[in-house]
């Protein structure tokens, strides 16, 4: 009675491991993401096992059908399309629910696409934040990206094609012209391409070709320089109680913030508590 969580190739069908092979032809039903797209993959190793589907759209619907199976004695797997379960793909709910009946939850690590892009992007890898999908509209995807853009350490987005170029320009407009970046896209796949550099430069590439925008992107941005988040801090530290002295407590952060670079939401607690 155990589920196992199978991480799958995210481009190349040779990057996966003997272990989830084996697992892959020993369960007794493998929990596919679209059956169509994972038969591909069985179909390359040989693997026999009948599939059923189990997406974001039916896995409320199906989570107890299959803990009832698990718990009956049957083996099963979970696979995504591509990479590793749940890491913005369904699984979360079955996961939990599973072990909360008491069954054997048990990891099959394999590929993903973030520790993949974050260890050739040449940006710190020590300490990251992964915020899963930019929103599609531009005022929450603005507000996304302010969200991170204080964070002294990388910070990881997956976008599609569609939207990838107005999502660096929006990013430009909110980190400037200096932060550095790493656009990934299809990685382990034939096209694929790794470029780091600041915003304009990357704005340049997706703009001077069409099919540069092809394909699915992982965007890291660098952390802001600790040094000067250090000087950001002593420069508010000196000037909100000037502008406290002068407006009131919403404007005095706002316009802290601007002054300092430091996230509005930061100044105005500071503020609060002066």
């Amino acid at each position: 009675m155990s589920l196992y969580i199978v991480a799958t190739p995210i481009g190349n069908l040779d990057d996966i491991t003997f272990r989830a092979i084996e697992i892959l032809k020993t369960v007794d039903v493998i929990l596919a993401e679209d059956t169509r797209h994972s038969k591909r993959l069985l179909d390359y190793y040989d693997i026999a096992t009948p599939m059923r589907a189990f997406h974001e759209h039916n896995e409320t619907q199906k989570t107890a059908t299959v803990i009832n199976e698990l718990l009956s004695g049957k083996n099963m797997a979970l696979i995504s399309d591509a990479g590793t379960p749940l890491i913005s793909d369904p699984g979360y709910v079955l996961v939990s629910e599973a072990k909360k009946a008491g069954a054997d939850v048990v990891p099959i690590p394999g590929p993903s696409a973030i520790i993949s892009a974050l260890s050739v992007a040449g940006i710190a890898s020590d300490r990251f934040s992964f915020f899963g999908f930019l929103p599609a509209k531009q005022t929450a995807r603005l507000k996304a990206i302010q969200d991170s853009a204080h964070l002294d350490e990388t910070a990881i987005f997956y976008e599609s094609p569609k939207r990838i170029l107005a999502s660096l320009l929006d990013c430009q407009s909110v980190l400037g012209d200096e932060r550095v970046v790493c656009l990934a896209k299809e990685i382990t796949k034939s096209f694929e391409t790794i470029k780091t550099d600041i915003l304009p430069n990357l704005i340049d590439y997706l703009q001077a070709d069409d099919a540069h925008q092809k394909g699915e992107f992982v965007i890291l941005i660098s952390g802001i320089d600790k040094n000067n988040k250090v000087i950001g801090e002593a420069q508010l530290d000196k000037i909100l109680p000037i502008l406290l002295s002068e407006m009131g407590t919403s404007k005095a952060a706002k316009l802290a913030a601007k002054i300092t670079g430091i996230d509005k939401k930061h100044c105005y607690q500071r503020a609060i508590e002066l």
